[in-house]
């Protein structure tokens, strides 16, 4: 099945305000602490550049990734999680906070939360920019969220289809081309 992009759902204007006030909310509550920012690869390096820029530096910010994958070419999660890149560094004793471009059933969410926490962090919260609610089905905490959204495929501002239209400066949908 072929897809094409279609209309913008979330502006880039929208995107940038709401990077710069979970920046600052995340800012109030590691005020003076170090913070390690793991980003959740490829989707979520466009959010995650933008959202370490908007933390203030009263903030110890380090930088790690971790790349997995549930959906290979399809729009719908397998369910399965692939760990395709791990950290570089330990977590142990330190506050993590994990970034997502999107959850969406929340299953690779809760992998990786239940992997970090194997891994004995100092404390673990969750950033993500994009939230599908109606699909959960698992539950996962998430501290700091953008936008929710609804039950469509979107991309851009780092999200893809296949490899393609991670460019887009805004959030768009993709939908069924014949």
């Amino acid at each position: 099945m072929n897809y094409s992009v279609s209309d913008v759902l979330i502006s880039a204007e929208q995107i940038a305000e709401k990077v710069r006030k979970l920046g600052e909310d995340i800012g109030r509550d590691y005020d003076g602490q170090d913070l390690m920012v793991i980003g959740i690869l490829k989707g979520a390096v466009i959010f995650l550049s933008d959202l370490v820029r908007a933390i203030p530096a009263t903030v110890e910010v380090s930088l790690d990734f971790m790349a997995v994958s549930s959906y290979g070419d399809s729009t719908k999660t397998s369910g399965i999680v692939r760990i395709v890149k791990d950290l570089d560094s330990s977590i142990k004793g330190r506050n993590i906070l994990l970034v997502e471009d999107i959850v969406d059933t929340g299953l690779t969410l809760a992998y990786l939360v239940k992997l970090m926490h194997e891994r004995e962090p100092r404390s673990l919260q969750i950033c993500a920019l994009l939230d599908k609610e109606e699909r959960r089905r698992v539950h996962v905490p998430i501290r700091y969220r953008g936008f929710s959204i609804p039950d469509t495929f979107v991309v851009g501002y780092g999200l893809d289809y296949s490899g393609k239209w991670r460019g887009y400066p805004d959030i768009r949908t993709v939908e069924a081309a014949d």
